[in-house]
Order: structure tokens, then sequence, then C-alpha cells
């Protein structure tokens, strides 16, 4: 837990350590992080060759982030739903379904982006 009187840089270095953490509790756990991982360190430097000029590879590659950032709020989700209970709750499958949804449309977002750029 974060100390509350922390300011500063402190503060900075102590975030950037827990968010360290955060990636590497959703490597060693998530299956799902782990293969978007895997897709985004292959497909920036596809990017990257297939861009035509320096915006184009920019689009290209920042259409990746928004995945694992999604991946990642997914996990939390989840996570703090299993916390709460194991037991099947109407509104706790729909808080892990629309999470999930939300990985589905940023994965959309990467084909539409990828589709327009390089088929113009």
């Amino acid at each position: 837990m974060a100390d509350q009187d922390t300011t500063g840089i402190k503060r900075i270095i102590n975030a950037a350590g827990y968010s360290f953490c955060g990636l590497k509790a959703a490597f060693k756990n998530e299956a799902a992080f782990r293969q978007e991982v895997i897709l985004v360190v292959i497909l920036i430097p596809v990017g990257y060759w297939l861009g035509e000029n320096t915006i184009e590879k920019a689009i290209l590659i920042d259409a990746l982030l928004p995945v694992l950032i999604v991946v990642q709020i997914n996990s939390a989700i989840e996570s703090t739903i299993d916390r709460i209970s194991k037991e099947h709750h109407e509104l706790s499958g729909r808080a892990k379904d629309i999470a999930s949804a939300a990985v589905f449309l940023s994965l959309i977002n990467v084909v539409i982006v990828w589709g327009l750029l390089l088929t113009h």
C-alpha cells in the first residue's frame, strides 16, 4: 500500500515500482496478457516497417498499446470479482463480460486501424 505522506520524486518512484509489480503479476498469472504482449512485441517492428512515414508508423504502433492497457484493466476487474466471491452472481458475470468486451473492442480497433492504413 502506498505511503500517503510520500510526495515528489519518491512518490513517482514508488508508483513506478507498483506499476512494474502489476506488469510482472499480469505476465506471470494471466495467459491473455502474455499472448497480447507477444502480439505487440511482434507487431511493433512490423508496424514500423510497414508504415510509409512517421505518422503512419506512430498510428500503427499506437493502436497496439490500448490492447495491453485494456487487458490489464480486464484482469484487475476479474481478480477483484474473484476476490469478492467465486460464487456465480449475475452482476459479477456482467462485470467480467463487459471487461472482456472492452478487450475485444481494443483488438477490433487494431484490425480497423491496421486495415485502413495498410490498404490505402
